[in-house]
């Protein structure tokens, strides 16, 4: 479904933007034309010497051919902003069909978000703004802007015929508790569902006390439970993301809990991880760098900063590529850009990604572990040689993932525990705030 980004009252010059060029000027010549038939004189003029113009019938004339030129070029139309509100089964390649965008104007769009993949899946309630330009005969894309979320959009901007450039905008972000709370009926899924979680929610609250409980087996009823969820807010507007935040299970006299903490990994109340630890490399042994992270490499063509989110290991084609987290695949796909590569989500908060794959070893949806086997290295997409891109994301955001802090230990440090305890009575007390209130 096609919007516009202007009122009502620029319904007509957003229908001129989409009209095809050729149609727009055969319709401006005709309007000229009739224009100067209308006032072209009825009768023959006589023939007289024709006498110099005076200075006074100069400047009149000059007047009078201005305002004509003024008049024509009020016919043409400033080009709008086009809006377009993603919907399920949408891909990039049918939305640029519908629009008339060229196949090689996507696939220089693609070629600048390698980097990013943000357009590689897109998601239903996503937007899609494009500006186009009215300087040709053609539908000429000049800018184009993925809307993620309130607080999440990235901007292509032309560059020259062949390339686009991109920029990434994340807003400051603030984070609402909220707490679902209730007694076992049945199995826990149901019972958290009846408590007001959702399906995601409920899958990544079981996650956390996977090495802890059997959800199946474990639990009985009239065990009570807790969750703080956390919403994503730009001042009152929702962003849709979620959080896990602190996990409370009262099962058979004792209490299992779990507390995110600020490197987006699960303790209890004493600060022992939920959690194992990352690997710090994707490979079995250490394998030269041939490209390393950079988030202000300057592209060769254009000269503009064209990030490198990765670091790029020389392994040859076949090398066993390991998770370097226990998380749940997200994306296995074929870019043409990226080749095949695979993304994993290891919380709320880590993602890594995996790059220029000669085959993949999972499916989306799979569970995974650290140290799994996921894929064989290759020297798919645009590549230059066989090598192996990985990449750590840490709350959306590229990272160095070689000195990225990420958790190599199995309990918080001395130093960061008195923030850690100040955050888990907080957490319990909105718990123990609710269950009165319920009470």
């Amino acid at each position: 479904m096609t919007t516009l980004v202007t009122p009502m009252s620029q319904t007509l010059a957003t229908k001129w933007q989409l009209f095809p060029q050729p149609h727009k000027y055969i319709l401006i010549a005709c309007i000229v034309s009739l224009s100067a038939l209308a006032f072209w004189p009825s009768s023959r003029p006589s023939l007289e010497v024709m006498q110099a113009p005076t200075l006074e019938e100069t400047a009149q004339a000059s007047s009078a051919e201005t305002t004509a030129e003024l008049q024509t070029e009020a016919l043409v139309v400033e080009p709008l902003p086009v809006q377009y509100t993603i919907e399920q089964g949408d891909t990039l390649s049918t939305i640029f069909d519908q629009f008339r965008i060229s196949n090689s104007t996507m696939r220089a769009i693609l070629a600048s978000d390698e980097e990013l993949l943000a357009l590689d899946v897109l998601k239903p309630g996503q937007q899609l703004v494009f500006q186009f330009s009215a300087d040709d005969f053609s539908q000429t894309l000049e800018s184009m802007t993925l809307i993620k979320s309130p607080a999440h959009k990235v901007a292509y901007q032309r560059v020259d015929e062949k390339h686009f450039s991109f920029e990434e905008f994340i807003l400051d972000t603030e984070w609402l508790e909220s707490v679902y709370a209730g007694h076992i009926e049945g199995s826990f899924y149901v019972s958290a569902k009846r408590a007001g979680l959702n399906d995601d929610e409920i899958v990544r609250a079981t996650h956390i006390f996977q090495e802890q409980i059997n959800f199946a087996r474990d639990i009985r009823a009239g065990d009570r439970f807790e969750v703080v969820v956390g919403r994503e807010m730009v001042g009152d507007t929702a962003t849709g993301s979620t959080r896990i935040e602190g996990v409370r299970l009262h099962s058979r006299g004792k209490t299992i809990s779990a507390f995110l903490h600020e490197d987006g990994h699960f303790y209890n109340h004493k600060g022992e991880s939920l959690t194992p630890a990352f690997l710090r490399y994707p490979t079995a042994r250490q394998y030269r760098i041939s490209s390393p992270f950079n988030p202000r490499r300057l592209h060769p063509i254009t000269g503009r900063v064209s990030p490198h989110n990765g670091v790029d290991f020389a392994t040859p084609i076949g090398t066993p590529v390991l998770s370097t987290g226990d998380g749940i695949v997200t994306r296995v796909r074929n870019h043409p850009f990226a080749g095949i590569y695979v993304e994993i989500e290891h919380s709320t908060t880590f993602k890594t990604r995996y790059l220029h794959l000669n085959r993949a070893l999972v499916k989306p949806g799979q569970r995974v572990t650290r140290g799994q086997r996921i894929a064989l290295s290759g020297n798919t997409g645009r590549s230059t040689g066989p090598h192996l891109h990985f990449e750590l994301h840490v709350n959306n955001r590229p990272v160095n993932p070689l000195k990225a802090d990420i958790p190599m230990v199995s309990a918080i440090d001395k130093k960061a525990l008195p923030a850690f305890n100040d955050r888990v009575a907080m957490l319990e007390n909105l718990m123990v705030n609710h269950s009165t209130n319920d009470g």
